[in-house]
């Protein structure tokens, strides 16, 4: 059979044999060596001679020479205190190792069992003379009152309690791992102060080993949010500055002598090759009595053992150590997240002492000036929006569950880039990232407020250099944000200063440099600096806060010549979920107030904002417009709409629900809004279609009056059937509005219209949607009373509908006003979640609101009420 190969076929199975000889004989280390090719290459020139059984002979002869020779060698240990190809074969025996079983790296999780006490006491004792509630880490004190319908929120102290029982070993450290603290806060062991940490949202160790007791310890964390101008973010951001341990608490167990700021830096990066850096810190290393050494190996995603590097340990600073390069690097991207992971073990006397794994990736990209952005050498158009850490019902104390349901979410919509606003955020946000693919811009929490003092500037410093070291090894990291809308709003005399401003922005900006040489800077909205930073994003809110949304390209276009690196962080509007309307403001700005009457009159929008209806078809428009230009533009380098989740915020009492900020694509539970749809038929891979609006299920118009129905799908082509008429096929066509084509003009009928939408791809059918439509060729009176109905949910729950009519029993369509919800009797109302059923106050959306009540035994009776009609009535048994 070998006779029949042909020569190409031969040398390919010698090949293979040949390095599976070597690998599993010891001898891969010798294929780059002098001896090693030679022998190689005279192999394959035999075998393109055809003389294959002198060929196999031959190679099977100096094989056998080979495994005889090396016997006979002895290798000096030095030679390998620098990093050397990595095979099988070069791998230290793992069972010749020993591991010491005291020294063991545990990490204990502590989120449970802890006690709350809502007070400003200042010692552990104090705090426990008052009333304590059992309490599950995250937590905080702001979860109900940050959306409730009062001005304010508890900006105060709060203290934590648990019980510990554990106990440091010989040769090991105890040590208290606080993902975050919002803002500040005070550790206390056995009523005896151990450490603290100054500013939230990164997180902070304390080592407990030297004050534990035997048997139990009692744990104490005094934390608070209160007011503190030196403490960036300023109170003037448009968000709620959580107080309380709003992330995991973990103890953790590592020997005497342990490895800690694992720094991972890839120099060079190419299709062809990567390079590798460690640098590690060795903490405890002056109670060391033996030699040591570093034995560091890299792991392929496939799992291969591609690299390794050790070397001697003779202090405890900082050690660093280069790997050879690696060929045909698998690179991390949104398409295909790459990841590597680095084995990093402490030895001495063939023992280990500590080890780590650390999971990186290699990548690399640039900005062509003032054009595209390039990742791994091809352009990529970045597909963004932005996170804020919160969730209805929870506030920042998000589990871990929810925080990756937000990443998986947004990947699911085809989002590559994530900017964190504006504060570095959970672990789990960046683990996440890093497997599922988002790029992120993680920016520093320094939002408005302006330059303080000098204690201002060492916090904001130190902060910055704490979460650039804590996430230094995230792939998914591109940019260092150092701040957004910083001259604004001053919280110190003369800060908004722009020579001062500068200086220090100088300072960060060599800082993020210095710490993180391979990554680029950046900031939003601060013009004086803007070439003071790699990247930098201007101001553009068309259609929103000023101009109109058919004025981005050019808004766009005008921005490109200024800035080099380019990119738009922000866009958008608010919208409040099922308000619609038949006439939304147009791309030009303007409106037809009344399509009832006889002559038509277009009123100019100047600020839609303040000026607008909030509507979800208006915020739809504006979306499509958006995305028609950025998926189009072969020079942009991409953009981040504002915001992926709506959130709360103590600077927005008067919208349509109180305190939130309703810009998001899916609302503060998740659900998503009809937006969130359209960045699905621009980004989204999963086949779907999505009739606008499901939301909208009741219109009116005069008869004869054309509607544009809108189809957003990321099909080839959809087929509109109105009431079992096919209205015809259409193709999706990139970047044309509205609706990448998928759009109809239609008649209703009156009463019931039922429509499906058919998607097809290579001209199958693929996915469908289904809506129902009531339609009145009758336009509704004046508002007259407010109709309370009911139904079951699926979760057992009762939805409670408030309905604004007329004296005919119509619908009042373009009923806006807010209504009060009350109870009185058995159940309770779902109330400060901050979404459209969780409001006890909100704004009708086409005269209907609604609330979520959980039912209980006995007579229920829900009032609904506002201003003008003083109380409707609905009996529950």
């Amino acid at each position: 059979m070998l006779k029949d190969m042909d020569s190409g076929c031969v040398e390919a199975l010698i090949a293979t044999a040949f390095d599976l000889i070597l690998q599993r004989s010891g001898l891969s280390i010798l294929i780059n060596t002098v001896l090693c090719k030679p022998v190689y290459f005279y192999l394959c020139v035999l075998l393109t001679q055809n003389k294959f059984i002198v060929c196999m002979q031959k190679f099977f002869y100096v094989v056998f020479s080979l495994l005889i020779g090396l016997s006979l060698c002895t290798c000096d240990p030095a030679q390998k205190s620098q990093g050397v190809g990595e095979s099988e074969n070069q791998r230290v025996n793992e069972s010749d190792r020993q591991t010491v079983s005291s020294t063991t790296r545990t990490k204990r999780n502590l989120n449970a069992g802890w006690t709350y006490y809502e007070t400003i006491a200042t010692t552990p004792a104090a705090a426990m003379e008052t009333a304590g509630t059992p309490t599950t880490l995250p937590h905080t004190w702001n979860q109900w009152d940050a959306v409730d319908m009062l001005p304010g929120y508890r900006r105060s102290a709060g203290w934590y309690v648990r019980d510990l029982s554990t106990t440091a070993a010989s040769g090991e450290r105890k040590i208290l791992y606080f993902e975050g603290a919002n803002t500040k806060a005070e550790v206390f062991l056995n009523g005896k102060k151990v450490g603290g940490h100054i500013g939230g949202y990164v997180g902070f160790d304390v080592d407990i080993t030297d004050n534990l007791t035997s048997g139990n310890n009692q744990l104490a964390v005094r934390v608070t949010n209160e007011y503190d101008r030196d403490l960036i973010p300023s109170q003037k951001s448009d968000f709620f500055i959580y107080g309380g341990l709003t992330r995991d608490v973990w103890l953790k167990t590592v020997p005497a002598t342990y490895l800690t700021d694992l720094r991972i830096s890839t120099p060079e990066v190419s299709a062809a090759s990567a390079t590798t850096k460690l640098e590690i810190s060795l903490t405890g290393f002056d109670q060391f009595t033996g030699s040591a050494g570093l034995e560091a190996e890299i792991q392929s995603p496939s799992g291969e053992f591609v690299s390794q590097a050790t070397i001697q340990v003779t202090s405890g600073g900082t050690t660093t150590l280069e790997f050879p390069a690696i060929t045909n690097p698998q690179l991390w991207s949104p398409d295909a997240p790459n990841r590597y992971k680095l084995h990093l073990r402490l030895m001495s006397d063939n023992i280990v002492i500590d080890e780590l794994t650390q999971k990186f990736g290699y990548r690399f990209y640039t900005f062509t000036p003032n054009g595209p952005f390039h990742l791994n050498g091809a352009r990529l158009l970045l597909r963004g929006t932005h996170r804020h850490e919160e969730h209805a019902g929870y506030g920042a104390a998000m589990p871990d569950s929810l925080h990756r349901r937000d990443i998986e979410q947004m990947k699911d919509l085809g989002v590559n880039f994530l900017r964190l606003g504006h504060y570095p955020q959970d672990p789990a946000i960046y683990e996440a990232c890093d497997e599922l693919g988002i790029i992120l811009w993680d920016e520093l929490p320094w939002c408005r407020g302006g330059k303080g003092g000098d204690a201002w500037e060492a916090n904001t410093e130190r902060l910055l250099r704490e979460q650039i070291t804590q996430n230094y090894n995230h792939p998914s990291i591109f940019f260092w944000s150092l701040g957004n809308e910083i001259y604004w709003l001053p919280d110190f005399e003369g800060g908004d200063d722009p020579k001062e401003m500068n200086r220090f922005l100088t300072v960060l900006n060599n800082v993020a440099h210095e710490l993180d040489p391979g990554r680029l800077t950046a900031i939003r909205k601060y013009y004086d600096g803007a070439d003071l930073v790699d990247v930098f994003s201007p101001s553009i809110w068309s259609g929103w806060y000023a101009g109109v949304y058919k004025n981005y390209q050019q808004t766009l276009e005008a921005n490109r010549p200024k800035y080099p690196r380019f990119l738009h962080m922000e866009y958008g509007g608010s919208s409040h979920v099922g308000r619609h309307t038949e006439t939304p403001i147009t791309g030009d700005g303007v409106v037809n107030p009344d399509e009832w009457a006889e002559a038509v009159s277009q009123v100019d929008v100047a600020n839609v904002a303040k000026s607008g209806d909030w509507s979800e078809n208006y915020i739809v428009d504006l979306f499509d417009w958006h995305l028609s230009v950025s998926e189009t533009a072969d020079w942009f380098a991409g953009n981040a709409q504002w915001a992926f989740k709506d959130f709360g915020t103590p600077l927005r009492p008067e919208n349509a629900i109180p305190y939130l900020n309703q810009k998001g694509l899916v609302d503060r539970a998740g659900k998503p809004k009809d937006a969130y749809y359209v960045y699905k038929s621009y980004w989204g891979k999963e086949p779907f279609t999505y009739i606008e609006s499901h939301t909208w299920k009741e219109r009116s118009g005069p008869d004869g009056k054309k509607r544009e129905l809108n189809v957003f799908s990321n099909c080839d082509e959809v087929e509109l059937v109105h009431n079992e008429n096919s209205l015809g096929r259409k193709t999706r066509e990139l970047g044309k509005y509205p609706a990448q084509g998928l759009s109809w003009e239609l008649l209703f009928e009156e009463g019931r219209n039922d429509f499906v939408s058919r998607g097809y791809k290579d001209g199958k059918m693929v996915t469908e949607d289904k809506l129902t439509v009531a339609y009145t060729y009758t336009n509704h009176g004046v508002a007259k009373d407010i109709v309370l109905t009911h139904r079951p949910l699926d979760n057992g729950n009762i939805l409670i509908v408030a309905t604004m009519r007329d004296k005919d029993g119509l619908r009042v369509l373009d009923y806006e006003d807010y209504v009060y919800f009350d109870l009185n009797g058995a159940g309770e109302l779902l109330i400060n979640y901050g979404t459209p059923t969780r409001s006890q106050i909100i704004q009708m959306a086409n005269g209907r609101a609604a609330i979520e009540m959980v039912p209980g035994e006995g007579k229920t009776v829900i009032e609904a009420r506002n201003q003008d009609f003083k109380g409707s009535y609905l009996e529950i048994e």
